[in-house]
């Protein structure tokens, strides 16, 4: 009986320090992603290629091609900006846990299974900017699906940091119906290989 309590307790414990480490964790992403549009943009961009995708009229499509390419240029360069100034947060608070499931201040107590968010963050600037240069002269659906695919993987490394690996991949399953490895898969060489090295899989 008094293992049951201790044991109740311990997870009791065990689940409020969770909570309070996803919250500020939760926090400071947003304190920072808060002073730029990217969410939208990256709205206005899926949407755009959806669009874009099931237009007949070649015209048109040329025009909504060429919005969404300045659309791809405001993006690139608020996500280089945001993870240059996240750039500066310290890094025992940017620390991502490489386990399985969420353990409270995984980065302070087993730093060795973590990686630098904002390292990542970098990387993936260096995507977005990289496809959207487009200097491999990629076709426009070719593009748009490599795009989507760096954004994507962008957001799945956000909910990692906030939550772990496992709900930001059931999220991205849920929300696009897209699997984690199809993401890594889909991103640019140097996206794929930069952060598999970083995150160490």
């Amino acid at each position: 009986m008094e293992f049951l309590i201790l044991a109740t307790l311990v997870l009791v414990g065990a689940s409020i320090l969770k909570s309070t480490d996803q919250r500020r964790r939760i926090a400071l992403l947003g304190s920072y992603l808060g002073n730029y549009q990217i969410e939208r943009l990256m709205e206005n961009l899926t949407e755009g290629y959806l669009r874009c995708l099931g237009e007949d009229d070649p015209e048109r499509r040329s025009q909504i091609w060429a919005l969404l390419d300045d659309t791809e240029r405001k993006l690139a360069t608020q996500f280089s900006n945001f993870a240059a100034e996240f750039s500066r947060v310290d890094e025992r608070e940017a620390r991502v846990s490489t386990l399985p499931i969420a353990i409270p201040f995984a980065g302070q107590l087993l730093p060795a299974a973590t990686f630098d968010l904002r390292r990542a963050f970098a990387i993936h600037a260096r995507g977005i900017a990289e496809v959207m240069q487009n200097e491999a002269h990629r076709t426009h659906k070719a593009k748009a699906y490599m795009m989507s695919a760096e954004l994507f993987l962008m957001q799945h490394t956000c909910h990692w940091f906030c939550k772990s690996k496992a709900v930001a991949s059931a999220r991205m399953l849920a929300r696009h119906k897209t699997a984690y490895q199809q993401l890594i898969d889909a991103v640019s060489p140097a996206t794929r290989s930069a952060y598999l090295e970083l995150t160490r899989q």
